[in-house]
């Protein structure tokens, strides 16, 4: 990575795990009066090693339909929020700051990051002082709330089991290369990367289910690690990303490969877009991942979880029955 000059840069980095909160976190924290997050949600500056040329084509035509023109989005206003794009210039990096004011605590958030194994050796080269972020959560729940997500997305119409072993074997794998269902979820080499060349008071290491069942605990705690008022009152009632169940999952399957799905939605006014979801989603929500299910997922990190545990000082016993079981 190269010098720093006099550019604005980010002082904290969120950097992970896929499908743990960071969705919610990234808007919580926008909320805050003293924070400032990069309108790009995931911009993977640092995880030079992830190649959009070498992506699945499935991924190539999202990224396509994505239809962002950076040079001109940073030189703009960036008051349209982005999902996700990979951002390899320093200059378009920087520039997602450029609006940054009196804020105390800069950031974005990646997910690649956590498992990529470049970022952290670029991140540290670039900003030794950074403040990082890590949200992990059973990885059986983060595979099957993966999985749920890509069957709402039309990413894939298999069953669960069939989905995540293909997925499993391919010959060749990697971030948007194959989904990573189960790689997602190896903490354990991916948290060392960071600990391995960062001090841990700049690392905080948070738990999906203190996030989803003691919001406001973890955010005040954020908040205290980021050195911003940790009195600020977070609305927790939002909910966002959450997954729903497709009424008909190959045809969402096509209509998504297709790219009607996307051009419908964009060519519908925003007060028909909930009407039209209704059409193509269930009202419930998601079956349970049953008990053969988790005990056959759970069979991939038996070995993970101890070592986890040991390495990052979290109880991790609530993930632990289900590991027990798999003999």
């Amino acid at each position: 990575m190269e010098n720093l000059k006099k550019e604005n840069w980010p002082n904290f980095l969120v950097i992970g795990a896929a499908k743990c909160g960071t969705t919610s976190l990234y808007h919580y924290l926008k909320s805050h009066p003293e924070v400032y997050m990069s309108p790009i949600k995931e911009p993977n500056y640092f995880s030079s090693d992830i190649n959009p040329e070498n992506f699945s084509q499935q991924y190539k035509d999202i990224e396509r339909r994505k239809r962002l023109n950076l040079d001109a989005y940073v030189k703009g206003d960036m008051k349209r929020e982005v999902w996700g794009y990979f951002v390899r210039e320093r200059h378009h990096y920087t520039g997602l700051f450029k609006n940054v004011s009196n804020e105390k605590a800069i950031g974005e958030i990646s997910n690649s990051y956590l498992f990529s194994k470049e970022a952290a050796i670029n991140i540290k080269n670039t900003l030794p002082s950074v403040k990082l972020i890590a949200i992990l959560r059973n990885p059986v729940e983060r595979m099957y709330s993966h999985y749920m997500a890509n069957l709402r997305d039309g990413k894939t119409y298999k069953p669960f089991r069939q989905e995540v072993e293909e997925d499993y074997h391919q010959p060749v794998k990697g971030w948007y290369t194959t989904h990573c269902y189960v790689e997602m979820g190896l903490y354990y080499e991916q948290i060392k990367r960071f600990l391995d060349i960062f001090p841990k008071e700049q690392i905080r290491i948070y738990l999906y289910d203190d996030l989803k069942n003691y919001p406001e605990t973890l955010l005040k705690d954020v908040s205290l690690f980021l050195g911003i008022d940790a009195g600020f009152k977070f609305n927790t009632a939002l909910k966002f990303n959450e997954a729903k169940v497709p009424k008909n999952e190959k045809l969402l399957y096509w209509l998504s490969a297709s790219g009607l799905k996307k051009n419908i939605f964009r060519l519908m006014p925003d007060s028909k877009k909930e009407k039209l979801k209704s059409l193509f989603f269930k009202k419930e929500k998601a079956k349970p991942l049953s008990d053969e299910d988790k005990f056959w997922a759970a069979g991939f990190y038996k070995n993970e979880i101890a070592g986890l545990q040991e390495l990052t000082g979290r109880n991790l016993s609530s993930w632990l029955p289900h590991m027990q079981t798999v003999k």
